[in-house]
């Protein structure tokens, strides 16, 4: 990639050995991502519940009793359980380990004077950046050139929309994600539009994707409450069990001649009645419950790390949330076509009548080939549903140029060349009111442009002229 619009043949970037002392001194551009648990250290956690303890007490009373078969049965359940919860949480593992490489992108950096393709984790502060159209940004940094640059943040904000960016050759690097026209790019957000240089000014852990990750790792996991109700009755009945088989070991030894044969009867009759108040089931009932929870929802391809999830996703019977793009497929999708008067909208089945052609075929050739706007995306996907077997479809168009989008006008054009002849085709899609000045609308059509614009808006779509 070479950005002969910004010329910056003179930035020559950090010498070798330098990006090597800073990577000694800083560390790696990646996220710790914590202590790994083993496997003894998972068994233990899971044996430190209440209702294992019981269980395994349980096993081990009718260990003592002669109660083989039933002993065994219980112990085969608490082997069962930690054997679910150990493959449970090393598959989790094996799928964080591949998200991390998956996240971990690749650089273009400019050290001693030539460009370099490294890993995301060898970029060092001080370090220039190349950023182009669907780059994933590798750390957090300032663009000093930028070119028609647009950033997808909903990794840190929540917000599908991308933002415009500005370069800046003073700024510092303390912006926070968010808001257009800032020289801020951070780490995990995606090149949607343009190309630039950016010096990296902060790696690793200072990154705001890395302060999330250090806040995430600070948690610490509380009890649910089915956790504390079920050790709150464990600790009861323990209590119990442990004073009525005090209780009868006494009275049957005292009552049976107080012989050291009538006190070893004691004892296990005071065994059998603890057993009785015991209830075994409880646990066993509860892990495979939550076991066969984790289960399902592994069938949908969620992994479930701790077992005790399943019970707060189970008492969970409302969902707040500011928007659904994000969160779900983050994505954007054409819901409706209005021209000349007449609405389309869009929906599996419907045909589109020949009036909507034309506003259609404009409105992909006001976007890219190569995609990676939300926006963009949805328009050509609309299109080759439906025109791709038109004349309206012009897949060997060659784009001339294009006129990015500026706060002075929010309209973005193109420039094609049809593929059998030397004719020139412009296309511009952007804000209503922007189209309604560059196609000089008298006051009569452009009043009746912003209704249905309001009609739209009203609705809660995102309103595009072309």
């Amino acid at each position: 990639m070479k950005l002969t619009q910004f010329d910056p043949s003179h930035v020559t970037g950090l010498s070798e050995s330098e990006a090597s002392l800073r990577q000694q001194r800083e560390g790696f551009n990646e996220i710790s991502q914590g202590a790994k648990r083993g496997v003894l250290s998972i068994a233990f956690e899971v044996m430190r519940e209440p209702m294992f303890l019981l269980l395994v007490g349980c096993g081990s009373l009718y260990l003592l009793m002669g109660e083989l078969s039933d002993a065994l049965m219980l112990l085969a359940f608490v082997f069962v359980v930690i054997s679910i919860t150990i493959t449970q949480e090393r598959r989790t593992e094996r799928a964080l380990d591949a998200l991390r490489d998956l996240s971990s992108p690749r650089a273009l950096v400019i050290r001693d004077g030539q460009q370099r393709r490294i890993a995301g984790r060898e970029v060092v502060r001080g370090d220039y950046i190349l950023l182009s159209e669907g780059d994933r940004v590798p750390a957090d940094a300032v663009l000093r050139y930028a070119l028609n640059v647009t950033v997808d943040e909903s990794l840190l904000t929540g917000e599908s929309v991308p933002v415009r960016k500005s370069s800046s050759q003073n700024a510092d690097g303390a912006g926070k994600p968010g808001g257009d026209d800032l020289p801020e790019v951070f780490s995990g957000s995606l090149i949607t539009r343009g190309q630039g240089l950016a010096e990296v000014v902060a790696t690793g852990a200072n990154t705001e994707l890395g302060k999330i990750g250090k806040a995430l790792q600070s948690i610490e996991p509380a009890k649910t409450p089915l956790q504390n109700e079920t050790g709150h009755m464990v600790r009861q009945l323990a209590a119990i069990g442990i004073a009525l088989c005090a209780v009868v070991i006494v009275a049957y030894g005292l009552t049976r001649g107080n012989t050291p044969q009538s006190w070893g009867q004691a004892v296990l009759a005071g065994i059998a009645m603890a057993m009785a108040v015991l209830p075994e089931e409880f646990p066993v009932i509860l892990t495979v419950f939550l076991a066969m929870g984790a289960w399902r929802i592994s069938r949908s391809h969620v992994l479930t790390r701790r077992m005790p999830v399943i019970e707060t996703l189970g008492a969970a019977t409302v969902l707040c949330t500011d928007k659904t793009g994000t969160l779900t497929l983050n994505r954007m999708i054409v819901r409706q076509l209005h021209a000349s008067g007449q609405t389309f909208v869009a929906c599996e089945g419907a045909t589109m009548p020949e009036i909507f052609h034309s506003l259609l075929e404009y409105g992909v050739l006001a976007s890219k080939k190569e995609i990676f706007d939300p926006m963009e995306r949805a328009l050509r996907q609309l299109g080759d549903e439906y025109l791709s077997k038109t004349e309206h479809w012009h897949d060997q168009w060659e784009m001339v140029r294009d006129y990015p989008l500026s706060p002075k006008l929010l309209a973005l054009t193109h420039v094609w060349r049809a593929a059998d002849s030397d004719s020139l085709v412009v296309a511009t899609k952007g804000a209503p009111e922007a189209i309604a000045e560059l196609c000089h609308l008298d006051e009569g059509q452009r009043n009746v442009m912003a209704a249905q614009v309001d009609k739209m808006a009203g609705e809660g779509l995102r309103v595009l002229g072309v």
